[in-house]
């Protein structure tokens, strides 16, 4: 009987599971799978819009291309390090927040994390639908309800799903961005442009804010996706699959951008999809790349919404103290997240450029202070050693609310905004650094350090070792 459920939980297609701990029995996949999942949710449309915002906004290519990639490198690590947790503890991302913030307190970061997926969503909502218009030869508002609907269907399957889609997306993006590359310099002279260097800091923080803001909004769900590979599989080995492929998935859909922008200037700018798709010579191939950057974008869409039921199921979860939520609820959820953020693509799809930017970079405000506690929390401090059975009780180990890890996060929050330089908000202090907004790094490094001080001078309640949940088979009791 017990092999029969263990069996079935392996092989069905649509996941059974929500935000409760994987046993061991059903735990699978590779490594491998979580570098094509990042190398191919990377490789979209929306990462090439982040790039060319370098060049849009006034820097050169030289000089944004190494910003970039210095963004790519910094915060694809604290990216990676959310990773490597998921094999661990297995479990979502944002439920390890209970640890820091208490069962009731983790209910801030992660409703913010729900608006977070909501805004990248629409976002990238705005940007497929222009493909499927056109390659369905269909209105936008049409295409754009054509395009979550798949978003449901893939985010109702789940876990597997998802990471089948990653190794698809991987392989078309590799091959589409090949073509792309060599249909864009074909005739130019790029090395012209890359030795036209007019290094300002301003222009090249901005470079590293936008990749590094890139990556560290990964964050929150990066291991949602990791948290079912085998909980003997080494943690610096996750680090560097997932490492690897978000970065280099970024870096090159980015770079693509940064020379579009260069080379087509104003052509580019606010008509990227189209722009691209030009770039095929034939109906064809223009066909052909409509797919790739609808495929981009369903891959990474399917990431936000299967991230943000995670998110709301521990927030439900939390306050009515169980470990999963049914089949049902969770596709509920599913169509509330993606209702949500197809009105606001349905609303604001015709000036996506520069509210994009400003959300991407606002948010950093929000999600450094979190993955910095949460860093400092699980390496340094709890050193691995979490009771996860606690993690579902209010009245455990962790409590309601923890104040140290509250407090510590408002203090980070709220020591950034005198270095924010975004359309939502411009700090006291940005125009005496000549425009340069530095919040992200304050972001890290105060509360990471406020929140290690912190536990270390008032103790932390730490087992002696990681507890796990005793479940022999089947799907953990609610």
């Amino acid at each position: 009987m017990a092999r029969t459920a263990t069996c079935t939980a392996r092989a069905s297609l649509v996941e059974r599971r929500s935000i409760g701990h994987i046993p061991e029995a059903e735990r699978h996949g590779n490594l491998r799978s979580q570098f094509t999942l990042w190398f191919g949710a990377n490789l979209q449309i929306t990462a090439v819009v982040v790039g060319a915002l370098a060049v849009v906004l006034g820097g050169d290519v030289f000089w944004s291309l190494i910003g970039l990639l210095a963004g790519q490198l910094l915060g694809g690590a604290v990216m990676a390090l959310h990773g490597a947790q998921g094999p661990q503890l297995g479990l979502p991302q944002m439920i390890s927040s209970r640890v820091q913030f208490g069962v009731y307190g983790a209910i801030i970061p992660l409703a913010l994390v729900c608006v977070m997926y909501v805004g990248f969503s629409a976002g990238g909502t705005v940007l497929a639908g222009q493909a499927i218009s056109e390659l369905l030869h269909v209105g936008n508002t049409s295409a754009i309800l054509i395009f979550s609907a798949a978003v449901i269907l893939l985010t109702g399957l789940g876990y597997r799903t998802i990471h089948a889609m990653g190794r698809v997306s991987s392989i078309v993006g590799a091959l589409a961005f090949v073509y792309l590359f060599a249909s864009l310099l074909h005739g130019h002279a790029w090395g012209a442009l890359m030795a036209n260097r007019h290094f300002t800091l301003a222009s090249f923080l901005l470079a590293v804010s936008l990749s590094a803001s890139w990556q560290i909004a990964y964050g929150p769900y990066v291991a949602d996706y990791s948290r079912y590979l085998p909980q003997s599989t080494s943690p610096l080995k996750t680090f560097f699959a997932v490492f690897a492929g978000t970065v280099i998935g970024a870096q090159v859909a980015m770079t693509f951008g940064v020379f579009a922008a260069a080379l087509a200037g104003e052509r580019f700018a606010g008509h990227e999809v189209a722009f691209v798709v030009g770039l095929g010579a034939t109906g064809a191939i223009a066909a052909i790349l409509y797919f790739t950057i609808a495929l981009g974008k369903l891959t990474i869409t399917t990431l936000n919404a299967y991230g943000s039921v995670m998110s709301v199921a521990a927030i439900i979860t939390g306050l009515g103290q169980r470990r999963e939520i049914s089949g049902r609820t969770r596709l509920v959820f599913v169509i509330l997240s993606v209702g949500m953020s197809s009105a606001i693509a349905l609303a604001g799809q015709h000036a996506f450029l520069k509210a994009f930017s400003s959300f991407l970079l606002f948010l950093l405000v929000f999600f450094t202070p979190w993955s910095a506690i949460n860093l400092v929390d699980f390496y340094c401090v709890t050193r691995e050693r979490y009771d996860v059975p606690a993690l579902f009780d209010a009245n455990g180990r962790y409590g309601r609310w923890n104040k140290v890890g509250i407090v510590v996060y408002l203090v980070g929050v709220l020591v950034q905004m005198p270095f924010v330089a975004t359309g939502f908000y411009t700090g006291a202090w940005v125009a005496a650094l000549g425009g340069v907004d530095i919040s992200w790094v304050v972001g890290i490094a105060v509360p990471g350090a406020l929140y290690y001080v912190a536990t270390r001078v008032g103790g932390a309640n730490v087992p002696e070792r990681l507890i796990l949940p005793e479940v022999a088979s089947g799907v953990e009791p609610r």
